[in-house]
Parts: C-alpha cells; structure tokens; sequence
C-alpha cells in the first residue's frame, strides 16, 4: 500500500524508515549539549536554592521554607550526599 503526498505515491516502508529517522534524530538533538560538570558536584540543597530562589511573605512561609531545607539537609545526609542515576 502507499499514500500519494505532495501528488508522488510514497510506499509505507519509507514513511515508517522517515518518521524513525525523525524520532531519533529529535532524541539525539535533545540530548545534546554542554554539561556543566561542577553542578553534578553540589549537593540537591545548593542546586535547588541556587535553580529556585524563594522569597517568604509572611513569617509561616519563612517557617515553611526553614523546614523543607532542614528536609533536604538530613536526606542528603543520609543519602550519603550521592545522587547520581
């Protein structure tokens, strides 16, 4: 079987290799890139601070913040400070 595209009958199989072909060629361009190799270093905590600067509104949100940090804290100690996948 084979579709007619732009007035050309273009068979399956080349459809099925063009549209593989795309699929990788897109995860091989998103995969791409300069790594910074001193982030990997840094503990979850810094690269979460550092990514995401909070500012508190109120005196809870300050709390709040304090204890998720303080969460972050004890689990990358006992994690052994070793995330990597």
């Amino acid at each position: 079987m084979s579709y007619v595209i732009f007035g050309r009958a273009i068979k399956n199989e080349y459809l099925t290799l063009g549209t593989l072909f795309a699929t990788g060629t897109a995860v091989f361009a998103s995969m791409g890139g300069k790594k910074d190799a001193s982030a990997a270093n840094k503990p979850l905590a810094e690269r979460v601070s550092e990514a995401v600067p909070i500012k508190a509104g109120s005196s809870e949100e300050e709390e709040l913040m304090n204890s998720i940090k303080n969460f972050l804290a004890e689990a990358e100690k006992e994690g052994g400070g070793s995330s990597h996948h």
